[in-house]
This record gives structure tokens, sequence and C-alpha cells, in this order.
């Protein structure tokens, strides 16, 4: 290693020589820095994406190690109590320490990250994806493979956060802290759901779904991106195809959060409000 290179920049810059050429993995230096990659990564000290003064930022190496990861891993089987699995990737240890509840069946994957407090009921977190303090998986949700979850976050029972390894530019699902996702609703290919946003049951986001704010005499659309604080229903708009006019999916800003709400009530408040199911 240089001199000038701190550790992590080693381990980035094997990690990409490795999955530019695969051939590279016969060499015990290139695998090494890929395990160590998805330690850290289990560990929290590295992340999919991080927010800075510019946005979010995707770390397309540590993607890149995770798809190695499967190369350099073999299948085991792995039987925790009556559950047996088949897999490569084992399941995340260190709970009671982490101090992370998870709920059985609930499973964390290796390589992702909740932070202390946070709440897994029998739900579901990959591989790359990060869930911050306080916030609630609740049953049968899912957090995909490297989507990022902020603090104080809940998903409600059924939400999907999609996820994304490929290509490993890609960015990932994001939820921003504070937000409030109510049942089945699901948001995938890179949506951005910004802080304190709450969105109805049901609503579908992806990134060609238009988001429209109708609170004002003339519609706003945003497409990949959810406004802080907004709070998100489903609706329906009509589209012109060469057989005929029909409806097609849309999401409808139809308010905002209100500042004097206690934000623990606010969360469900906020669609009581508008009269809309949580």
């Amino acid at each position: 290693m240089s001199s000038s290179q701190s550790p992590i920049e080693e381990l980035s810059q094997r990690v990409s020589a490795a999955f530019a050429d695969r051939t590279k993995l016969k060499d015990a230096a290139h695998v090494a820095a890929v395990r160590e990659t998805l330690a850290r990564l289990d560990s929290g000290e590295l992340r999919v994406a991080e927010k800075g003064a510019d946005g979010w930022k995707v770390n397309a190496w540590v993607k890149e190690a995770i798809l190695l990861f499967f190369a350099v891993s073999e299948m085991q089987v792995m039987e925790v109590g009556p559950f047996e699995f088949h897999d490569k990737v084992p399941l995340k240890k260190g709970l009671e320490a982490a101090g992370v509840r998870v709920v059985p069946p609930g499973t964390v994957r290796y390589g992702a990250f909740v932070e202390r407090g946070a709440v897994v009921m029998p739900g579901y977190v990959n591989i790359g994806a990060r869930v911050g303090a306080g916030t609630m998986v609740d049953t049968w949700a899912t957090v995909g493979s490297c989507a990022q979850v902020g603090k104080n976050v809940h998903l409600s029972g059924g939400v999907g956060l999609g996820g994304v390894l490929e290509p490993p530019t890609a960015s990932p699902v994001i939820i921003e802290d504070g937000a409030f996702l109510g049942s089945r609703s699901i948001v995938v290919e890179g949506v951005v759901v910004e802080e304190e946003a709450v969105l109805g049951a049901n609503v579908v986001l992806t990134a060609s779904t238009q988001i429209i704010d109708v609170t004002g005499p003339e519609e706003k659309v945003y497409k990949g991106r959810v406004p802080a604080r907004s709070v998100v229903i489903p609706g329906m708009r009509e589209k012109q195809f060469p057989a005929g006019k029909y409806m097609v999916p849309c999401a409808l800003i139809i308010g905002q959060r209100k500042q004097s709400t206690d934000q623990k009530t606010s969360l469900n408040a906020a669609l009581r409000d508008f009269a809309v199911a949580v």
C-alpha cells in the first residue's frame, strides 16, 4: 500500500480491480479485500450511499464488493432452531450487543447494518441495506438490497423497498429520517422519500411515477423524489394510448405534516387529518 493511501482507498482499488477482472479473485489479497469490505459494511463503518452537501452519493465500489462476495462465497446449510437455510450469505450476528430487536422469523442478512434501537418485526433486511436508530420495520415489510432507511422511520406492514445491486452506480431506494410509509406502499428504482414525508397505504412509487402536488392552484409534478414533510396518497390520471384513453397510477401530494403536532403522533395523525387510511 502506498504511504499516501488510506486503508479504505486500498480496499476500494482492489475491489474495483477484481470487479473489472474476475481472474484477480484467484489472488488472496483481492478476496480478502472483498471480505473486509463486507465486514465493514456489516459493522456500519461503510455504507452503500451517504448524504453530503450535494445530496446522496453512491459508493459504487461497495456495491461491487457485494456482488463479488457472492462469487467468493460457498453455498452452506444454516440451521437456526427449527429453521433451515441454504445460501451463500449468513444471517447477521450479535444483535443483542448491537441493541437491535428482531422478532422471529424476522431476518437481517449479513452485510446489512441496523442501528441500535431499531426493531425488525417478521420482515426482511437484505445485504447492503442500512436501517437507522428508532426505526420500525413492521410485519412483512422488506428492505431491499442497499436500500438506505433513516432514523425514526416507520415501515408499516407489507411495505416493499426495492433493492438494487446492478449496475453498481445505480442509486438505491432512500427513505430519510422520520418518514412514515403506510401499509403495502412500495418504493423502488432509486426513489428518494425525503425527511418526515408520509405515504398513505398502497402508494406505489417508481422512477417514472408522477408525484403531483395538488395543493395549489396549479399542479406541480415531481419524479423520483417525494419532497420533505409531504403527505402522499395513491391517485390516477388519464393518459392517451394508441388504443384509447386509460387511467394510469400516480401519487398525489395532498398536504404537509403539521408543525404543531408531536412527531410520533403526526406519523399516523398526518394521514387521518386528510381522512386517509394508515
